[in-house]
């Protein structure tokens, strides 16, 4: 992705331009994950039912989507339903489920046309029939896709990931003499990918609410007050292009904000 594709997707003049042209596509993080939060304060300051602020949400995911794919991020994982988000309202959970499928049927094709390829992390298994139905469908479409993955976490908990994980290596029969770091990720939900290098939270929470434990470890964390439903494409610029000002040093020396590519 060039800043000229960029622009050609933008409307002139807009504040969205002046955050592209501040992005410097050398150092683009490779995976950039969201905790998407504050629909339900969303609705209440509008006196509204909480589902509405998950409707609205959709609007977001749309945008922040194909934003990042033409941008030129390699992997964007959205945090869209957590292992504790069951104990929520039965209508507010069906609620969620119904708008998960509807976005699966409407965006399969924008999904397709900007050639992202469509992933399901956390406990897939444990979802409704109908729900993984329409997961199969969107995975399956889009797995001959070359550009950016889009992981959703859905029936998600990092603890329960690095114990699903630990449970698989037992299973391959890895000893614990073989057992490092290197191999240990290789049985995550996210084996073969890069690990965030930016995590991105709506709503100004200061806490990571369990969220891909394991993969963060030396993340850029960028905290915004805006609610889930208002985040737009010049939020995921502004996030990018504070992450491109900071110095990354992993414990260590400092390091440039240019990462390597992961598989994917």
């Amino acid at each position: 992705m060039s800043l000229e594709q960029l622009l050609a997707w933008i409307p002139p003049g807009s504040p969205d331009e002046a955050l592209a042209r501040q992005v410097n596509f050398d150092q683009l993080p490779a995976h950039v994950a969201i905790i998407m939060d504050g629909n339900g304060r969303w609705a209440a300051e509008r006196h509204l039912p909480r589902v509405e602020g998950h409707r609205a949400g959709i609007d977001s995911v749309r945008d922040v989507v194909e934003t990042s794919a033409r941008l030129g991020i390699d992997v964007l994982t959205l945090y869209a339903f957590s292992i504790e988000n069951w104990k929520r309202p039965r209508a507010e959970v069906n609620t969620l489920m119904t708008l998960l499928k509807r976005y699966l049927r409407l965006e399969l094709g924008t999904l397709l046309k900007n050639n992202i390829r469509f992933r399901v992390i956390g406990r897939v298994d444990e979802l409704p029939p109908d729900v993984r139905h329409e997961l199969e469908i969107g995975i399956g479409r889009t797995a001959g896709n070359t550009g950016m993955l889009f992981n959703i976490a859905l029936n998600y908990s990092g603890r329960a990931e690095i114990v699903d994980a630990a449970r698989r290596a037992i299973a391959a029969g890895i000893t614990p003499d073989d057992l490092d770091e290197q191999h240990f990720s290789d049985f995550l939900y996210t084996a073969g990918q890069p690990d965030p290098d930016l995590l991105i939270r709506t709503s100004g929470e200061m806490r990571v609410s369990n969220f891909l434990l394991w993969q963060i470890a030396y993340s850029e964390i960028w905290v915004t007050e805006t609610f889930w439903p208002d985040f737009r494409c010049r939020h995921l610029l502004e996030a990018v292009v504070a992450y491109q000002k900071r110095d990354r040093r992993y414990g260590g020396i400092k390091q440039p904000t240019t990462v390597a590519l992961g598989a994917k």
